[in-house]
């Protein structure tokens, strides 16, 4: 098991990559190739642990930095992959060098999308830079207005509060995350945030961010409300990185597009992460994602299929979320459902939400009820008519459906 393999991208998803790699028994060479001068760490908790000061830097790294010379990866830090040649089997360097591969793994990921304009007090999170600016910011802020609802900037809105930040949160939706949850359950997300003292604006886009000589900062919504703050963070999702793939002729659409096999239309080629655009197994769909666990899970397959180990990737996917005291768990992906079933208590914040389509649960929302996941996961795979009375009935066990 020899040859050489370059990974575009040094995140989660490329790091994971690197040591399957090694773990299956690869020999060969093996160049990690990262834009930030750090190696390999974990983004969740960028918005959580890491921003409200009770982690560390060295608590993020995803292996200590000695442990890529120990097994013989060549990281390459503060350096990025610039141009692909398919058919010389070659990746051209921001530094000038040229590295040949037989196989290439490009785990670009993504960047924020920004809010237009020029703007000193504006803040997105994406990167641990990003994140020790806004620790920074925080520590004497008073006023911070989020842009989006999502769970990026759900989060930063928790933290923000748990610091003792006053915090405004702008929606361009009527009901946060309705197109994800739906509208009942996004309406529960929104009241968890207003209890704890979010002013949260729904149906209200942003206008516009000005910012006065005097150092403050002034949001215009849409509705025609100005709100007077000290920072901005916009947490409006974020756009794969395609370029490199575009350029070098490789199919793109809403991502870098693989199959079940993460192969993109190049041969030796292969995406994962963030920017995969792949074809799910489970459900025939074409699906994008950006949590972390697919990114470790993929980055995982990729390298397996990268040594023709054929190896289908069918997650179901699965991504969490910590806000205030609450822990919010999603499993399997779907975009539509013809029925909706709730089990447990949405007013004490201790349910679980299936999502049902043609009497199959396709995906599930469990707030403070991890041990469900497990189990839900299960029924996803199985694709087996379930009966839903039966799911919302708390003295049935789980299991057995």
């Amino acid at each position: 098991m020899t040859g050489s393999v370059v990974i575009a991208g040094a995140g989660r998803c490329g790091a994971s990559a690197a040591e399957t790699l090694r773990n299956v028994g690869f020999d060969g060479a093996i160049v990690l190739v990262g834009e930030e001068n750090l190696p390999p760490y974990q983004r969740p908790p960028l918005s959580k642990e890491y921003l409200q000061g009770k982690q560390v830097r060295s608590d993020l790294l995803v292996r200590p930095a000695h442990w890529y010379t120990d097994v013989g990866v060549d990281l390459r830090t503060g350096v990025t992959v610039t141009s692909v040649d398919c058919a010389a089997r070659t990746v051209r360097l921001s530094d000038g060098e040229t590295l040949r591969f037989d196989r290439l793994l490009l785990a670009t990921g993504g960047r924020p999308r920004v809010l237009p304009g020029k703007h000193q007090r504006v803040r997105y999170l994406r990167t641990l830079t990003d994140a020790d600016r806004l620790r920074a910011d925080l520590a004497s802020a008073s006023h911070l207005v989020v842009v989006g609802a999502g769970f990026i900037g759900a989060e930063t809105a928790a933290s923000a509060r748990a610091l003792g930040v006053e915090v405004t949160m702008v929606e361009v939706l009527d009901v946060p995350l309705a197109r994800v949850l739906g509208e009942k359950i996004g309406a529960v997300y929104a009241d968890l945030h207003r209890a704890h003292g979010v002013r949260l604006l729904t149906g209200e886009g942003l206008a516009s961010v000005q910012e006065p000589p005097d150092g403050t900062v002034r949001v215009h919504t849409t509705r025609g409300r100005t709100i007077d703050c000290d920072l901005v963070v916009a947490g409006v999702g974020i756009t794969p990185r395609t370029e490199l793939a575009a350029a070098a002729g490789i199919a793109v659409d809403n991502g870098v597009l693989v199959d079940e096999f993460c192969r993109t239309s190049a041969p030796g080629v292969y995406a994962a992460g963030d920017v995969a655009n792949h074809r799910h197994p489970l459900s025939g769909e074409r699906i994008r994602v950006e949590h972390d666990d697919n990114a470790i899970r993929q980055g995982a397959a990729a390298a397996r299929n990268m040594l023709d180990q054929q190896v289908a990737y069918d997650d179901p996917h699965w991504f969490w979320s910590d806000q205030y005291d609450t822990n919010l768990q999603y499993v399997g992906h779907c975009t539509r459902w013809d029925r909706m079933v709730v089990r447990g208590s949405l007013n004490d914040y201790q349910f679980t939400v299936f999502y049902l389509l043609d009497g199959t649960v396709r995906a599930a929302l469990a707030v403070n009820r991890a041990k469900d996941i497990l189990r839900i996961r299960k029924m996803i795979r199985a694709r087996r008519p379930v009966d839903a009375d039966l799911l919302a009935d708390e003295s049935v066990d789980l299991r057995r459906l």
